[in-house]
């Protein structure tokens, strides 16, 4: 039987083989990455002296030094933002001294089911604001989820109000883009709550033909936004923008009142539209636009 040994080199020839399975296994091992945003996050961490780094442009740079290098080795890779406060409490929960690599190294690793983005080759500067708005967005919807669940049930029939509110929203919501017409269509769901503001944005299209498109990730927080709005029968607004071709732009309005979702007139919508909302000055419209009534989207009777 011929020997795998070449006694000439001292290597083996079933190496390079082995070492190309390695480099392809490598290839589908997901990698996270915890990023450090804003300079006061980066200056928490300099507390730790197992922290290598002492200015957060530098810090930038290397990180983007390594997520290019990861994608060149085409490794799919989830960047998330890393928040020196839950890795604090990671660590005192885990039992785990947070001056450490492997610290911060098991706390990243949990990071990749949170709000992370998948890298797509962006520069770090263009990543940032996208980790922001996605970290936002998972705290909105988890806030809105708890609100939700702590409403309880009605009291005269014991529906779940947090769920009845759910499918009152998603219904609510298929009437909103069904009868906005074809184009594309901008809503704003804006509820204030008692910790904080909620707001989701969401885009859907309507082809001439065909059922509309809602991003699903988009379409389930804005319905759990505004779910949370009618469960807690407090004030609250939507906001809908359509495009179409060879159209003026047309804006419509709703507001939240008492579990309800009751169309505005158009006369409230300008006046909506055109107020700047913390000084209260007027806006001078906007070139192009129809300010139009809100419409029925609520089915009437009683609700929870």
């Amino acid at each position: 039987m011929p020997r795998s040994d070449d006694s000439r080199t001292g290597t083996t020839a079933g190496r390079p083989a082995r070492t190309s399975r390695r480099r392809t296994l490598r290839r589908e091992a997901p990698s996270t990455v915890g990023l450090l945003a804003d300079a006061g996050d980066f200056a928490a961490m300099r507390a730790y002296r197992s922290f290598a780094f002492d200015d957060h442009r530098d810090y930038l740079d290397h990180v983007e030094r390594l997520l290019r290098s990861l994608a060149a080795q085409g490794i799919h890779t989830t960047v998330a933002l890393f928040d020196p406060e839950d890795y604090a409490e990671y660590c005192a929960r885990q039992g785990l001294d947070p001056d450490t690599p492997g610290g911060r190294t098991r706390f990243t690793a949990e990071l990749a089911g949170g709000s992370g983005l998948p890298y797509a080759g962006q520069p770090i500067d263009e990543l940032l604001p996208l980790l922001v708005d996605e970290a936002v967005r998972q705290a909105t919807w988890e806030y809105a989820t708890t609100l939700l669940s702590g409403v309880g049930n009605c009291a005269d029939c014991g529906q779940d109000i947090g769920t009845a509110s759910l499918e009152r929203a998603a219904d609510a919501l298929k009437r909103l883009v069904d009868r906005a017409g074809p184009g594309h269509h901008h809503l704003v769901c804006s509820v204030p709550a008692e910790d904080e503001q909620l707001l989701a944005v969401l885009h859907a299209d309507t082809p001439g033909a065909g059922p509309p498109r809602i991003g699903g990730r988009e379409g389930l927080d804005f319905v759990t936004v505004l779910a949370a709005g009618l469960a807690l029968g407090g004030p609250g607004g939507v906001v809908l923008r359509s495009t179409a071709e060879g159209l003026r732009d047309r804006v419509h309005g709703w507001r939240l009142d008492r579990g309800r979702l009751v169309p505005l007139s158009a006369a409230a919508v300008f006046n909506a539209y055109c107020t700047d909302a913390d000084t209260g000055e007027p806006v001078a419209p906007e070139p192009g636009v129809e300010y139009c009534p809100g419409y029925e989207v609520d089915e009437p009777g009683p609700h929870h």
